[in-house]
């Protein structure tokens, strides 16, 4: 089970499964561009659960175990991804 502090982005339960997909696909796009091959396993596993969701749980624990700085960066670039767009009315 995913902890309540991990359910964002592709984690978010309810997600429908398109927009799951395209969720882990920004997401393996950020950590391949930002850690390289100290997130081989994480972007692994991204890629997995693509097509077989039980790969999400993995998932969330190989990214909770990335170094400090490249999770903060990960997470930021994907929260910055996903910000509400503040002009729309």
């Amino acid at each position: 089970m995913i902890p309540a502090a991990d359910q964002f982005g592709p984690w978010l339960p309810g997600l429908d499964r398109t927009e799951q997909v395209a969720r882990l696909r920004a997401l393996r796009a950020i950590v391949r561009l930002l850690t390289g091959s100290r997130g081989a396993e994480l972007y692994r596993l991204l890629k997995a659960a693509e097509t077989h969701p039980e790969a999400l749980e993995p998932a969330a624990q190989a990214l909770a175990h990335l170094e400090p700085l490249d999770r903060r960066q990960v997470l930021a670039c994907f929260a910055a991804l996903h910000r509400p767009d503040r002009g729309a009315s």
